[in-house]
């Protein structure tokens, strides 16, 4: 089953492009302390905040209806096959990790107090 396997996919899939949040947000620091100005914020970094979120939530919607599917047609758990044992796993992956991905969106909206220091520029 295909969406059995989407579910640690995503899991994966949205842990990784939450983290990669950081990176851009430090390249971005970076960029501004070697340029000596502050430059636009990066709007990949909303991009990666969004993502991982919706990937995250995604792998555990997806396993939900599949258990619901298997349930009604076969009866049965979704635990009890294979494919519905990866699934039931990649889902409870993600509902740990959801917090982490939507803690990174919060960190990409809030505002930063400080900003980044832009060093002896003169």
């Amino acid at each position: 089953m295909v969406a059995a396997l989407w579910v640690p996919f995503a899991t994966l899939a949205g842990v990784v492009t939450s983290w990669q949040v950081q990176g851009i947000d430090s390249d971005w620091v970076d960029r501004q302390q070697a340029a000596c100005r502050h430059l636009p914020f990066p709007k990949a970094e909303y991009v990666a905040a969004w993502s991982g979120v919706v990937l995250g939530v995604s792998a555990v919607v997806v396993c939900v209806l599949l258990a619901r599917r298997v349930r009604r047609e076969c009866g049965g758990r979704l635990a009890g096959t294979k494919a519905g044992l990866v699934a039931h796993i990649g889902a409870w992956a993600g509902v740990l990790t959801i917090p982490l991905e939507l803690f990174l969106l919060y960190a990409t909206y809030s505002p930063v107090d400080s900003g980044p220091v832009l060093g002896d520029c003169g």
